[in-house]
């Protein structure tokens, strides 16, 4: 634990710390020692999980209400994190319109690459930098199973997930050499109440069964420093192993659209 607080504290900024992931992510790092920054459009959940963290951890936690996706979220970050020491960055952020590529409107899709795409480059970008000049520290971008391949009815969000992916990969290597560690979190489906809202056909059983937020969590703290990429829970790597070793790729972006369509249409 002392460890990890030396690594990636004394702060650590949270995007996208709302609920779900985020909120689980700001528990676990609090209860490791870390004063957070808390960051979403949404200022009121934010407040009662500061207020939560405080109280149960003894920590420091500012809330930042922020558009992850503006071309000016870098500013707004730096002017409220520019005297603290940031350890660690974690990306949760996300948007994800759900429905045929061509039935949803194309702003919904140019937000999500705002969201998805455009804002953790700059947020990377950004503490990058700092990290490196620190010597030390940690990014976590969160990817998505759906990310592997083509996935219908999230084809967008899909493309944008395997972008975090691929770039989190890259900068393992680039920004390993300086002392920074850097990790993309491949989450499967998982319990979130963005997930609830989203579908009234929740898989019980099989590969499709959502995790909880705090086995993903876990997982991937466990996974930081360690390697570029982390698949969360056993199942979910099971499926990863199949999806993109095993199966031919027509075969991968059939087996999990006919699961999307099923949970979405």
């Amino acid at each position: 634990m002392d460890s990890f607080l030396e690594r990636y504290g004394p702060w650590a900024v949270v995007a996208g710390a709302s609920e779900g992931i985020g909120a689980s992510f700001s528990r676990k790092l609090a209860a490791r020692g870390l004063n957070l920054v808390l960051v979403a459009r949404r200022a009121d959940p934010l407040q009662k999980l500061a207020a939560e963290l405080r109280s149960e951890h003894e920590v420091e936690a500012h809330v930042l209400s922020l558009d992850l996706g503006s071309a000016d979220a870098v500013a707004g970050m730096s002017a409220a994190t520019e005297t603290l020491d940031v350890g660690l960055m974690v990306y949760n952020a996300a948007f994800s319109p759900i429905g045929t590529f061509l039935e949803i409107e194309v702003q919904e899709h140019l937000k999500a690459v705002d969201v998805n795409v455009l804002g953790p480059l700059r947020m990377t970008h950004y503490f990058g930098r700092r990290l490196v000049r620190r010597g030390r520290g940690g990014i976590i971008l969160m990817s998505s199973m759906s990310g592997l391949q083509g996935t219908a009815m999230v084809a967008n969000y899909a493309a944008t997930k395997a972008y975090d992916a691929i770039l989190a990969e890259g900068l393992w290597y680039e920004l390993g050499q300086q002392g920074v560690d850097v990790l993309g979190c491949l989450a499967g489906a998982t319990l979130t109440p963005s997930y609830q809202s989203s579908t009234d056909r929740i898989p019980s059983k099989g590969l499709a069964r959502p995790m909880q937020p705090d086995e993903v969590t876990e997982q991937a703290l466990r996974d930081l420093g360690k390697k570029p990429t982390g698949v969360s829970g056993r199942r979910n790597r099971a499926a990863y192993v199949l999806l993109s070793r095993l199966l031919p790729r027509r075969g991968a972006i059939s087996m999990v659209s006919k699961e999307t369509e099923r949970m979405y249409r």
